[in-house]
């Protein structure tokens, strides 16, 4: 059956390229000339966009965030102001509904058990949860662990995508069909939806990660059922792996990402995607598979991926990753753009809003060491600390200016997943399975609060001309 699918799909696809084979001359003259003419009529310049006092990218000119809205649920703190407006810098703090990061992780340490669940609850609800809470909260993920009848089948396995975030999209709007009330935007039914998209998230990156790596990649078949009484990180270790084995210290690493990654504060793209998106009174699929969209896109989500390929680089240009002089020789190349990818950055440094410190660096940085002693990665880890410790010193030799540069979450989070070997192919999907529930939270309190149509405004530059009858176009 599965086999037939593909054929025919096949099939489909070798009649459209022999259409665009037969018109490949035009068709490349078209796409060609139609390059040439967007560059030509619509690129604004730098000007226009001062004189009209654009915020680019709702930034001010600082590089703040322009604020479009309020909220409870997540609070980044990365520098305070001072009496004319300027930064000034400060240790990193990150808040869940009030609480420190650093509090709820260390707790969730101190006590030796997994906390992702604990923290999800916590973010749609606004409490922590009492053990009779959370054994409700987890039962009812439980119950949403398996995918409906025959939709890994349909959905997933029949039409594998190269990319799993494609996949992913692509299978939240498919539930949609599988909902008997999806349009009812009340926050019972809201919050319905929310914990049965949480509970069905790890099945369908590991399904979609095993089709992709079936089909595209001609690896074996390796599926594994969920167990509804399993955590979230280990149900995602059990689904992606071969033989389904993983350790409870791999497992409780993975269940920290998760915590780390799960909020970040309304202002990021894809949590103001789903505010956007749910003002409109659309669905909770449209709305969280625009928020996968969004995070799709490398400038968000892709940091811990190219981090890996980073690493992967250097690694495969310096033959001693401990000699220090051969790394700092060709870290300078990469801050020159002569190296890696050439854009002159050192992914997994520096952030948007942490100036001293990101705080989740700094909690995924310990158990990034335990782990790297534990299955003999260590080199890799010194290597990651080394980049930590020597980078800005190296960018204030190459651009002849100190600036604070932090490791950020991804330069910890792209090691440990690698020391997990997970594929790169799932590190964007196990961010959006995390940041799910800070979804879900945000898109909830866009609804409590009934807010307005969000609509900015964009001005016209463009000049008004005189309609050209058809015969006298050239």
């Amino acid at each position: 059956m599965l086999e037939k699918l593909r054929v025919r799909r096949d099939e489909v696809k070798n009649k459209v390229n022999k259409g665009e084979k037969k018109h490949k001359g035009s068709l490349e003259s078209f796409y060609e000339n139609g390059e040439a003419k967007l560059k030509a009529r619509d690129r604004i310049s730098e000007e226009l966009y001062i004189e009209n006092d654009v915020k680019r990218g709702l930034r001010n000119s600082n590089g703040t965030g322009v604020v479009v809205g309020l909220t409870h649920i997540g609070e980044v703190i990365g520098y305070d102001k001072d009496e004319q407006g300027n930064k000034v810098p400060l240790e990193g703090k990150l808040y869940y509904r009030g609480y420190d990061i650093e509090d709820l992780v260390n707790n969730v340490l101190l006590e030796d058990r997994f906390g992702f669940e604990e923290i999800s609850y916590l973010l749609m609800l606004g409490e922590l949860p009492t053990k009779k809470d959370l054994k409700l909260f987890n039962d009812i993920l439980g119950d949403h662990r398996e995918l409906p009848m025959g939709f890994a089948r349909d959905m997933i396995l029949t039409a594998p995508s190269n990319n799993v975030m494609n996949k992913l999209a692509r299978s939240v709007l498919a539930l949609y069909s599988f909902d008997d009330n999806p349009d009812d935007v009340s926050l019972k039914n809201v919050l319905r939806q929310s914990m049965s998209l949480m509970g069905y998230f790890p099945a369908i990156i590991c399904y979609a990660y095993q089709a992709k790596s079936s089909y595209y990649d001609k690896k074996s078949l390796h599926l594994h059922d969920p167990i509804r009484e399993l955590s979230t990180s280990e149900n995602i270790l059990r689904m992606l792996r071969p033989m389904g084995e993983y350790s409870d210290l791999e497992a409780k690493i993975l269940d920290v990402c998760m915590i780390l990654h799960a909020e970040h504060g309304g202002g990021n793209n894809s949590s103001f995607t789903t505010h956007l998106i749910s003002s409109t009174g659309t669905d909770t699929y449209s709305a969280i598979a625009a928020a996968v969209g969004s995070l799709k896109g490398p400038k968000h989500g892709g940091a811990n991926i190219a981090v890996i390929n980073m690493i992967n680089d250097i690694k495969a240009h310096v033959k001693d990753i401990g000699k220090q002089s051969a790394l700092d020789d060709y870290l300078v190349k990469i801050l020159k753009g002569e190296a890696n990818d050439r854009t002159g950055l050192v992914y997994g440094m520096g952030h948007a809003i942490y100036t001293k410190s990101d705080p989740r660096a700094k909690i995924l940085k310990g158990m990034a060491k335990k782990l790297a002693e534990s299955n003999d990665r260590i080199d890799d880890f010194m290597l990651c600390d080394y980049i930590e410790r020597r980078t800005p010193q190296l960018y204030a030799e190459v651009h002849g200016k100190e600036i604070l540069m932090p490791a950020n979450v991804d330069l910890y989070s792209g090691f440990v997943y690698s020391a997990l070997d997970i594929a790169r192919d799932v590190a964007t999907p196990l961010f959006a399975t995390a940041r799910l529930s800070g979804w879900c939270a945000h898109r909830l309190e866009e609804i409590v609060n009934v807010g307005k149509l969000m609509r900015p405004a964009y001005n016209s530059v463009q000049e008004k001309r005189d309609y050209v009858a058809m015969e006298d176009r050239k």
